[in-house]
């Protein structure tokens, strides 16, 4: 069995780096490929944290001492980097997993998940047979971290047993669920917007059935406020989407004066935008949501309403763990509730008090 010595010399990096990277998911490393590397190498090497390891030489018996081996998909993104909040919340569910002396065996990067009509006209159940060949028989337990399309979460529980969907909206109900309401996420943003005296408030992100986006029409009209369709841009979720749709907004004759960005990353974008534009007779304020570590650093620092991944990590593991030791049989949902950070990028309607705007 691999030790983390081993992860350390092959990684090139120092015992002290491995440790911290492994048990603490807030540590920042000078390089942000390392984490990623250091994880990949204790999963090629079947790295067993100390005391999982004891339990597997012991041969352990009873169900409760078992040591599980756990697999993570990401449905979000096709590589590490593109979203920040699933990142940060995958990096707490992989110290979950170490801390709990269990063995995270494998994680998936597979955009295809999320995709309704990809996941109709490709072949999703290949898609999953060649997944499972990668584990080698090694799977106890799946944690699916990001949305997921109805059809393609059948799919994967008829292969998996013990799965937890860990997300911001409900899914099916089919399968275990740690979930933070993307409608109430919503209307905090858009109230406190409101309650800063905005009227014409736009938003950024997803449409259609997307969670948060009905909660922004639903706040509006309960506050009895116009919808102003042209403050509505559908869009994916990324730092350049949100830079365009910024773009957007400035070449318009009439614009909002506030906006509810869907995440963290795509408003990050749109102030980005505003830093190059430096147009200082529009200076709308910008509230999102997630709690992204860099929300912190910009400049402005960005409102938005936290998430908390650590809470999520630490009970989708809790969850998983408790249906593979038969504690539950039935359906289980956790829903964490948000809270609303207070920063620079809001200011009251009447007021325009940014003079510029830089990240």
């Amino acid at each position: 069995m691999a030790s983390i010595k081993e992860i350390a010399q092959n990684v090139g990096v120092s015992i002290s780096t491995v440790s911290r990277v492994l048990n603490n998911p807030e540590y920042k490393c000078s390089d942000p490929e390392v984490r990623e590397k250091i994880w990949n190498m204790a999963m090629k090497l079947n790295y067993v944290p100390n005391e999982a390891a004891r339990k597997l030489k012991a041969g352990a018996r009873r169900d409760e001492e078992k040591t599980y081996y756990i697999n993570v998909l990401m449905t979000r993104m096709d590589s590490a980097t593109a979203d920040p909040f699933f990142s940060e919340l995958l990096r707490v569910v992989e110290s979950e997993i170490h801390k709990n002396g269990c063995i995270l065996s494998k994680v998936w990067y597979r955009s295809i998940f999320s995709d309704d009509k990809r996941c109709k006209y490709e072949n999703v159940d290949l898609v999953i047979k060649k997944m499972l060949d990668e584990t080698d028989t090694r799977t106890d337990g799946l944690i699916v971290i990001g949305r997921c399309s109805h059809f393609a979460l059948r799919k994967l529980s008829q292969n998996y047993k013990s799965i937890v969907y860990v997300n911001r909206d409900a899914a099916s109900g089919e399968v275990d669920e740690v979930i933070c309401n993307g409608a109430q996420i919503a209307k905090t943003a858009v109230e406190y917007l409101i309650s800063l005296g905005h009227e014409s408030i736009g938003y950024v992100g997803n449409c259609g059935r997307e969670a948060r986006y009905m909660g922004y029409l639903e706040t509006l009209a309960e506050h009895g406020l116009d919808i102003d369709t042209d403050f509505v841009i559908n869009t994916r979720l990324s730092e350049a989407d949100g830079f365009e749709a910024m773009r957007h907004f400035m070449e318009m004759e009439k614009t909002p004066t506030g906006i509810y960005c869907a995440n963290d990353i795509t408003a990050i974008g749109m102030l980005k935008y505003l830093a190059k534009a430096r147009n200082r007779y529009y200076m709308p304020s910008i509230i999102s949501s997630d709690g992204i570590d860099e929300a912190q650093f910009t400049r402005p620092m960005l409102t938005t309403v936290e998430i908390s991944k650590s809470d999520m990590g630490r009970f989708a593991l809790y969850l998983l763990l408790d249906r593979l030791r038969g504690g539950h049989s039935g359906i289980a949902r956790i829903e964490l509730q948000c809270r609303l950070i207070r920063r620079e990028s809001c200011t009251p309607a009447e007021e325009s008090r940014w003079c510029e705007y830089y990240i």
